[in-house]
């Protein structure tokens, strides 16, 4: 699960422009950050000019995935991230992002300094850290493993307690006919 960027982009007359953006493309070779960091721009900026005003959408091409969220007032939101990384934690995060920088920078229509930007991409890295959800199914998915391997010992100790009453059973069985055949053998013979 990788988070690679996350845009804000200002929408004027359905054409949208960069207002604020941070990348991590550390992923990425040294001499391929610039193009694709071109290409992340390109795509966020053709998709928030897509997306309608108070619509969300996620665009998947090969492995990536652009999730982006069109806010009514004139601005969208853009996460850039791999096909494994959770969407409600991406929109999350987008809601997140568009709500304080529509407190932050209201009416803005250029670009400004948005550094949190940055906090966001490094703290949403794992998502199961950053989502409270999904860190609380990740532990519930522990426990629910944790119980069945317990389960699963319990039922094999029961098993193995199983096992050792039929052995316990046979050996009683075995030893009461080894007393009759010693009784009968000794039954013959008189010791003095």
């Amino acid at each position: 699960m990788k988070l690679y960027g996350i845009l804000v982009l200002t929408k004027q007359n359905d054409k949208a422009q960069m207002a604020a953006s941070f990348y991590d493309l550390a992923s990425f070779g040294y001499f391929q950050r610039g193009s694709v960091q071109e290409f992340m721009n390109f795509t966020s900026i053709t998709i928030a000019e897509r997306t309608p005003a108070g619509k969300r959408q996620s665009v998947e091409s090969e492995h990536n995935v652009a999730h982006v969220y069109s806010h009514a007032q004139g601005i969208s939101a853009v996460v850039l991230t791999d096909k494994d990384y959770p969407s409600r934690v991406a929109f999350s995060l987008l809601n997140r992002v568009t709500d304080e920088f529509l407190t932050k920078f209201p009416g803005a229509t250029e670009a400004v300094d948005y550094p949190e930007l940055e906090g966001y991409v490094r703290r949403y890295q794992d998502p199961k850290e950053a989502d409270p959800m999904m860190k609380v199914q990740n532990e519930l998915d522990e426990t629910t493993e944790i119980m069945r391997q317990t389960i699963d010992s319990v039922l094999k100790r029961g098993e193995k307690l199983d096992s050792l009453v039929d052995r316990s059973e046979a050996l009683s069985s075995q030893s009461k006919m080894f007393y009759k055949t010693a009784k009968k053998t000794n039954a013959c013979c008189v010791v003095m």
